[in-house]
């Protein structure tokens, strides 16, 4: 009765032409198939392990105007469909539909989970439940860097933060790590669960209530409520993954110049490796296991909503938590610096 993999990430899209060359020309997905029905208009990208599904149309209009571009579904694989699907709503899930595909249940927000038959190679079929139509070779571009979805990041309100990681119990995920870190009078609070096998990771992070609002309250207020903040995925080389997409129009978070001053009293076996990460914006963190390289994008949307992360692991298992002090300190000290 647990989630084995993510099949797809399905988001909803208020300007089908713009996504679609953002994942394809920038990123490096291809455009796989197409389904079209009455309401929608779905198209399937796929980039190594990792599928996404683009739908525009009538049938997304209520959830646009009440979140934005963003993530509607997170489809997973499971070794007994059925018996997830009881699972989760004896631990408080909705029924949201019974496509042929499979059952959807309620996540988080407005985000629903279809729970699909699991799979010998996930993300490499057509998904179930649609009439798809080949793709063409128009429809690719460059090659990508990307390898696999490493994690799910998802923004919840403050005080919720239990709730859902007990939740998400019933589909297999445990806890695996927690975080609390505050920045001044800010703070946030993260919970990570994930299955055995890695294959199904969502990083849980909510505000603190008991601070001032701070980043993630404003993430739920363009979001209309709670959301996939965004989704990380996992590249080989993060350096030449981030310049290659920043020529194609991707646009990445800038870091302050401080931050790479005191990263090299934080990692001074990186030194030689610092003058790279700090040309190409790229953060640093480690922990008992290694090393990790990450670097986040602007919101590619209207409304300011979901955005992506590049994650290079060598080795280690965490999610950057300490970049997020680091790059406020640096901040903070550029900010007195120049006063």
């Amino acid at each position: 009765m647990a989630v084995q993999d993510i099949e797809y990430v399905e988001l909803y899209a208020s300007n089908r032409q713009s996504v679609i060359e953002y994942f394809v020309s920038s990123l490096g997905f291809v455009q796989v198939a197409e389904a079209v029905d009455s309401d929608t208009n779905s198209v399937l990208l796929r980039q190594a392990g990792v599928q996404l599904i683009v739908t525009t149309g009538p049938g997304t209009h209520e959830f646009l105007d009440a979140h934005g571009d963003g993530v509607v579904d997170i489809a997973m694989t499971c070794d007994d469909p059925a018996a997830t699907c009881d699972t989760a709503v004896a631990a408080g899930a909705a029924i949201i539909d019974v496509p042929a595909s499979g059952r959807a249940v309620s996540g988080f927000g407005a985000v629903r989970h279809t729970l699909l038959t699991g799979s010998a190679s996930p993300g490499s079929s057509l998904p179930a439940g649609r009439t798809w139509i080949g793709g063409h070779a128009a429809t690719t571009g460059p090659s990508g860097r990307i390898r696999k979805l490493d994690h799910v990041a998802v923004c919840v309100e403050g005080g919720k933060l239990d709730e859902y990681a007990d939740f998400y119990a019933a589909f297999g995920l445990a806890r695996y790590s927690s975080e609390y870190v505050d920045v001044g009078d800010q703070a946030m609070d993260s919970i990570v669960v994930r299955n055995p096998s890695g294959g199904v990771t969502f990083t849980l992070v909510a505000p603190d209530p008991l601070k001032n609002p701070g980043q993630l309250d404003a993430f739920l207020n363009r979001n209309g409520g709670e959301g996939v903040q965004h989704l990380a995925f996992l590249v080989d080389n993060i350096i030449p993954a981030v310049h290659e997409c920043a020529e194609r129009g991707v646009e990445f978070l800038k870091t302050p110049g401080t931050y790479y001053d005191i990263l090299s009293d934080r990692f001074a076996d990186m030194r030689e490796e610092i003058a790279d990460l700090r040309e190409s914006n790229v953060l640093a963190d480690r922990d008992e296991w290694g090393y990790l390289l990450q670097l986040f994008t602007r919101s590619p949307y209207e409304r300011n909503t979901l955005f992506y992360e590049f994650i290079q692991r060598r080795g280690a298992r965490g999610f950057g938590a300490a970049n997020i002090r680091a790059l406020y300190e640096a901040v903070e000290r550029e900010r007195l610096a120049a006063e």
